[in-house]
């Protein structure tokens, strides 16, 4: 039961008991009993090494209204979000004998100092948090943290500093990698789309953006996503220096340099001093940062002794809760029941209490398996794909073979090599016509997520008469025959392109797709998008400086889409779509090789992509063994 009874911080403060007692799961009263929660301190101004305090609001076990004596486990989250919107999850833990800290991260709604988008205090905020906490009289020295998207972030910038009172984190859709990799660049381009909306809703949201908040007020984001870059102190966000700021500075610094390496963008530069301590890492198949989530568990495994653990659901950012994503149905088991409460309390109650709750016995690997539907429209209007959910020992799964796909000049795809000694297909494209982005992991407004693959008006910059993506003059399709069985695709996707342009610069993407036959509930059948990717052409190669195209000159580019998993079932196609824009969700490349951000033109480029026995363009598909 929740009650409120708020003591005041400084008799918090008053009662911390000194550092170095051991940390004992035994000085929880008893490890099933049930309490009440009770919000004992709001606002807690909890010092930082450079004097700055953040808000902190402190829920305690109670019964009757008053907090119970003794030394429990803590648990952290820490939000840019306002911490009282998380407010919800404390009571349930702390009725099931936790502390819970809810804190404002600096410079955000009643904490101190100036607020930034990953910022490197961030990470140091993060460890002088836990140690606070763990040396209260409340605590038993444990301190676990937990958190999704930024709040994630949160978590993995900690760890990567090593507190050593932090005993375990559950990181849910956050803890990027890296963020030139992908989250706020991506393998050179920018993911503007997400950023621009990022900012401007979080200005709408900040009660010390008043004036900024009038301005944006007045506009749409949608209308700016065509106004790129934006000249500083021209565009909305200058009402709020601090959102452009960061914004620009994003967009313009597209070398990989010690700007990207701090703990809080590159957790990879990080792993060897990141604390030795179980790790659930759980993404989604469109979530932004499943990249990150794969190669933050299997990293970290090979390097520490605790367990790590990956969990991936058929889910779009934050969409844990949801049995769809987008226009496309995986059924009632795709949703994990109370993930929010008692699936978080199986993980802590295991790792902070040394209870047996089953979460020891987790497989390492635990994934949704989609595509096992059978295509129908269910109630809500959406194609039903379905799936399955399956446990392995290592990633990718063990017996998994690493499959070329070829492209050829009729537009087929196959295993089978090219034979022609001269191929090739060829497209212009129009900076100012980009593709539209029409699903996948965009987050922010856009619409991410698994759609037919058909523009529409719920996918800007789309015009009518809104037809197939397949269908422009500036997307190259390859695909199957009719599959004769099954195909099982469980793993890291690779697309190797040969490639010219007759510019100093483009972009290439590469789109794979199941497609389904046409039916009396599809009459047009279904291209429905399963990951995607792009890479800059100057990046192609190195990250730390760019190297201009030689127009006309083939070069390799590796396209790496987020892994995915998926049953192609008899009867369906294997698609892979080639172009070179995906707009809102990435900045359009415009070709001229000025400097990114700050370009002035934008010019039509030639694309040549090769497919012959010299250039035998392909997707790697990593088929994996059919489902146990």
């Amino acid at each position: 039961m929740l009650r409120l009874a708020l003591l005041l911080p400084s008799v918090l403060v008053a009662q911390a008991t000194t550092p170095g007692r051991a940390s004992a799961p035994a000085t929880v009263t008893a490890a099933a009993e049930q309490y009440e929660a009770v919000l004992s301190a709001r606002n807690v101004m909890i010092p930082m090494r450079d004097g700055t305090r953040l808000a902190t609001d402190i829920w305690r076990p109670s019964r009757n209204g008053v907090p119970v004596p003794g030394k429990f486990p803590v648990l952290l989250l820490r939000t840019p979000y306002d911490k009282t919107a998380r407010a919800p999850q404390a009571p349930y833990f702390a009725e099931h004998g936790y502390v819970v800290a809810l804190q404002d991260i600096r410079g955000q709604n009643k904490s101190e100092g100036v607020f930034a988008k990953v910022q490197p205090k961030d990470a140091s905020d993060g460890y002088d948090t836990v140690e606070w906490l763990s040396h209260q009289f409340f605590s038993n020295g444990s301190v676990g943290m937990w958190g999704t998207s930024f709040d994630a972030h949160m978590q993995a910038g900690a760890a990567a500093l090593h507190p050593p009172s932090l005993k375990t984190v559950l990181i849910n859709m956050g803890g990027m990698s890296n963020a030139w990799d992908h989250g706020v660049r991506f393998r050179g381009a920018y993911e503007m789309g997400r950023q621009l909306t990022w900012a401007w809703m979080q200005i709408l949201a900040d009660p010390h953006a008043e004036a900024a908040k009038t301005i944006l007020e007045r506009e749409k984001v949608e209308d700016w996503y065509e106004r790129q870059p934006m000249p500083r102190g021209h565009n909305p966000l200058s009402a709020a220096p601090q959102y452009e700021g960061w914004y620009t500075e994003f967009f313009e610094h597209a070398n990989y340099d010690a700007f990207w390496k701090d703990p809080m963008m590159a957790w990879d530069e990080h792993y060897a001093e990141t604390a030795d301590i179980p790790m659930l890492h759980v993404g989604g198949w469109y979530d932004i940062f499943l990249a990150g989530t794969f190669r933050n568990f299997a990293e970290l495994r090979k390097i520490k002794r605790a367990p790590q653990r990956v969990l991936v659901g058929p889910w779009t950012h934050s969409g844990n809760g949801r049995s769809f994503a987008g226009d496309v149905s995986f059924g009632d088991s795709a949703v994990i029941p109370d993930f929010a409460t008692a699936f978080h309390l199986r993980w802590f109650d295991h790792f902070l209490k040394g209870m047996n709750t089953g979460a020891e016995h987790d497989a390492p690997v635990r994934l949704f398996v989609m595509g096992t539907g059978d295509g129908h429209k269910d109630a809500d209007g959406r194609l039903f794909h379905g799936g399955y959910w399956r446990d392995a020992d290592a990633w990718p799964l063990t017996g998994t073979r690493f499959v070329p796909y070829y492209f050829h000049g009729d537009g087929s795809l196959s295993p089978k090599k090219p034979t022609a000694w001269a191929s090739s297909s060829r497209y212009t494209f129009d900076p100012h016509h980009p593709v539209p982005t029409i699903g996948g992991g965009a987050s922010a407004r856009l619409k991410d997520g698994a759609y037919d693959q058909r523009e529409g008006p719920r996918f800007p910059p789309s015009k009518p008469p809104y037809l197939p993506l397949r269908s422009r003059p500036d997307v190259l399709v390859f695909q199957t025959e009719p599959l004769a069985e099954d195909v099982t695709v469980i793993g890291p996707i690779k697309v190797v392109l040969y490639a010219s342009a007759s510019t100093v610069d483009a972009d290439f993407t590469a789109k794979l797709v199941d497609v389904y036959p046409a039916s009396d509930e599809w009459p047009g059948g279904f291209d429905l998008n399963l990951t995607d990717a792009i890479v800059r052409g100057r990046y192609r190669a190195t990250r730390d400086h760019e190297v201009l195209l030689a127009p006309g000159l083939t070069y390799p580019f590796t396209i790496e889409p987020f892994p995915t998993a998926n049953v192609f079932k008899k009867g369906h196609r294997i698609r892979v779509d080639v172009s070179s824009s995906n707009f809102p969700r990435f900045d359009v490349n415009p070709n001229t090789g000025e400097p990114l951000g700050r370009n002035q033109r934008m010019v039509s480029t030639n694309i040549i992509v090769q497919h012959s026995a010299a250039f035998p363009s392909h997707i790697v598909l990593p088929l994996a063994p059919a489902r146990p």
